[in-house]
């Protein structure tokens, strides 16, 4: 018989091949920090650092006229304040170096110096989430930022504090975005459940962050025993808020107003008026504007005069208040702009990205600097309450 042909068969179609699924780029791990050592911390008392700048106000009344006051910082404060920072790091890695950048010291300025005209005021370095993961985050890409390591950083931090300097002071805790995070955790899984550590508490301001309470209460949610601050003389309690233009309130992708914990919604409270209602706030602003905003703050009045101090105060221009709409709980932030008024009533704070005003973002940007001499009057009436001092402060 003849041999029969033999063919091959006919090979598929090739097909193209899979995109690469990006990854992560990988980064040397960063040392921990050691707290025993002065280096490991952005602000000490006793030394010239980003805690020990200039803060010197010029207060511009609505007329135009100008006056500067002077900032003195309390020679024999009475207690302390341990702040953490907020996203600042500009740093390349996922999670932050402890070197000390010009951004950390800008953000203690503008939100932690203050304090030091009642307090002591404590800040560690720690190896936060960067403003580079973040955007990387924002943006769909994958990173691997380590937010416990953030955590357990400002956890050691809080514990040598304890340990080398604390000595039985009352002691406020500030944090704010980030670091308001790190405190809500740090206050929900250690000193919440340590009575020790429970009395040392004046008050914790976690600030542009969601703190989670039933609808209508003040304790529950987040934290089981710890209650919201509702007057200057309450203390061991907290102040809590994120802020929108009263205008332009958080839209339902809001980053902020909204808590994800099912029957709970996120609370508010102001610290112009603990007690509610609407009231002026005492708004201490940068005078260049808003720190990491892309907004041109422009002149402060309309003559166009340059200010000369690091910071600026607006008597009557800006009122606060807490609101309750469309399931999201924060603080309205008003201008009120007058036609007569030698102000520009101007005031930056959105976040822009791309000539764009990103809404669901709010005033992240100032949340603090909306009512920071609100703030740190505040501290101070709550550590008289908290050591049974009557307070100087006519604060509701």
């Amino acid at each position: 018989m003849p041999a029969t042909a033999q063919t091959s068969p006919t090979p598929p179609p090739s097909l193209p091949a899979a995109p690469p699924v990006p990854t992560a780029p990988q980064f040397a791990p960063i040392p921990a920090p050691d707290y025993t050592t002065d280096a490991a911390w952005l602000c000490r008392p006793g030394r010239q650092d980003a805690c020990a700048v200039d803060q010197d106000v010029t207060v511009i009344a609505a007329n135009g006229k100008r006056k500067i006051a002077r900032f003195q910082a309390e020679k024999a404060p009475a207690f302390d304040c341990f702040y953490v920072y907020p996203t600042v790091s500009l740093d390349p890695t996922p999670n932050s170096d402890l070197d000390i950048g010009p951004e950390e010291k800008a953000v203690a300025a503008s939100q932690a110096a203050r304090f030091a005209q009642h307090c002591r005021v404590f800040a560690p370095m720690y190896r936060q989430a960067t403003l580079t993961a973040l955007r990387a985050a924002m943006t769909g890409q994958p990173t691997t930022a380590d937010r416990n390591l953030a955590y357990l950083d400002v956890q050691a931090a809080w514990h040598e504090y304890l340990a080398r300097d604390n000595a039985g002071r009352g002691v406020v805790l500030i944090g704010h975005s980030q670091g308001a995070r790190i405190l809500k955790r740090l206050l929900a899984e250690v000193i919440e459940k340590d009575a020790a550590m429970k009395r040392k508490l004046v008050a914790a301001y976690l600030i542009g962050t969601n703190v989670a309470v039933p609808p209508g209460a003040d304790v529950g949610g987040d934290f089981k025993t710890i209650k919201l601050c509702r007057s200057a003389d309450d203390y061991g309690c907290v102040v809590t808020y994120v802020s929108f233009r009263a205008d332009s309130p958080p839209p339902t992708d809001a980053r902020f107003g909204h808590v994800e914990m099912p029957g709970m919604v996120a609370a508010c409270t102001n610290p112009a008026a603990l007690g509610g209602g609407r009231a002026t706030a005492d708004a201490i602003l940068s005078a260049k504007g808003a720190m990491l905003s892309l907004e041109q703050q422009g002149p402060w009045t309309k003559d166009g005069a340059p200010v000369t101090t690091p910071f600026v105060s607006v008597p009557g221009m800006i009122s606060t208040e807490c609101v309750s709409s469309g399931g999201a709980g924060y603080l309205a932030v008003s201008v009120n702009a007058a036609p007569s008024d030698a102000r520009t009533d101007t005031l930056t704070g959105d976040v822009v990205v791309n000539g764009q005003v990103l809404k669901e973002w709010g005033l992240h940007l100032i949340d603090m600097p909306v009512v920071m001499g609100d703030l740190v009057d505040l501290s101070d009436a709550q550590a008289g309450a908290w050591r049974g001092v009557p307070r100087k402060s006519k604060r509701k």
